[in-house]
């Protein structure tokens, strides 16, 4: 009687123990994950992890706030009586001199205003760029201090610099032997007293950026220009301007959308008069909003004015931007 032969395991596998079941133990043994719920901190979660609080403050305090307003232009009433009107709103300014009153404010202003300071702004930043080297942080703290101080703060102290009776300019006029000027009082002086407050105000800011510009032109291309024998207007014209174009749009796109916005110089000094002679879009939008609580026009107010500075930004980019 023969015996069949015995199967054995082959050479170097694992003996499988008592009660445990084959190719299970191994798994155990050897510490490989048993499936379940997926990991929420992965390699490629965590980026969108971290720029969640970001996305839903952008939400809550951005995105919703734009969408509300832009329903509450479409809409007539406050509170219970609020009713959807459509485009009332915007058929409605259309209509409205008054706001076409603030637009030609506004956009005369910004006409004067803003090549007046970026030029000055300009001229400082030579100057600044030509003195020597260890006054040329001091001057640059002089022109850029003014930009530092509060708009109503500013908008107060001109309003004592300019007053008719017992201001600071009229007195020094005075010694010149010319008659007073009725700054605030005027139409035409009034809006000139806006034009040099926001001046004052702004045109050491664009001095110190226009004065990193000017550091930053390789001074080769200017002693390769007095080589060839072109003068100082030439190499200005040839290269410095040339070189300075990216900041040149940033200036005049920011200055653009600023004096478009402008609210607190007129606010504090004239409070929109004489005659509405200093009355601009945004203080029209507040007085809807906030004086007479017609929020719906008011919104539409807003998206006017968004509408209008957004069409400038883009034809000044394409104007002032790189040609390729």
């Amino acid at each position: 009687m023969s015996l069949a032969p015995s199967q054995s395991a082959p050479a170097g596998a694992p003996a499988a123990t008592a009660g445990t079941p084959a190719g299970h133990g191994g798994n155990r043994r050897h510490g490989r994950a048993r499936p379940g719920r997926r990991r929420l901190l992965t390699r490629a979660s965590v980026p969108y992890l971290l720029i969640m609080p970001a996305v839903l403050g952008f939400a809550v305090f951005k995105a919703y706030p734009i969408a509300a307003s832009f329903w509450i232009s479409l809409t007539t009433g406050n509170g219970d009586a609020r009713q959807f009107a459509g485009l009332a709103n915007y058929r409605r300014l259309l209509d409205d001199p008054l706001f076409w009153t603030a637009l030609k404010n506004t956009a005369l202003i910004l006409v004067v205003q803003v090549p007046l300071m970026l030029g000055l702004a300009l001229l400082v930043a030579l100057g600044l760029d030509s003195t020597k080297v260890w006054l040329r942080p001091l001057w640059r703290l002089g022109v850029f201090v003014p930009s530092l101080t509060g708009l109503v703060a500013a908008g107060v102290m001109f309003s004592v610099i300019l007053n008719h009776d017992a201001g600071l300019l009229n007195w020094v006029l005075s010694l010149f032997g010319i008659d007073r000027v009725n700054w605030l009082g005027s139409p035409f002086w009034a809006r000139v007293g806006v034009v040099l407050v926001i001046t004052w105000h702004y045109t050491g800011y664009n001095a110190v950026m226009y004065l990193a510009g000017l550091q930053g032109i390789p001074q080769e291309l200017y002693e390769a220009a007095m080589v060839d024998g072109a003068g100082p207007v030439r190499r200005f014209f040839a290269i410095t301007l040339p070189q300075l174009r990216p900041i040149l749009l940033l200036t005049v796109v920011l200055s653009t959308i600023g004096t478009l916005q402008l609210f607190d110089e007129p606010y504090v000094l004239t409070g929109g008069g004489p005659d509405n002679a200093t009355l601009t879009v945004t203080m029209y939008l507040y007085n809807n909003g906030f004086k007479y609580f017609d929020f719906g026009y008011a919104s539409a107010l807003a998206y006017a004015l968004a509408l209008i500075v957004s069409v400038l930004g883009i034809l000044q980019v394409r104007l002032m931007g790189e040609r390729r």
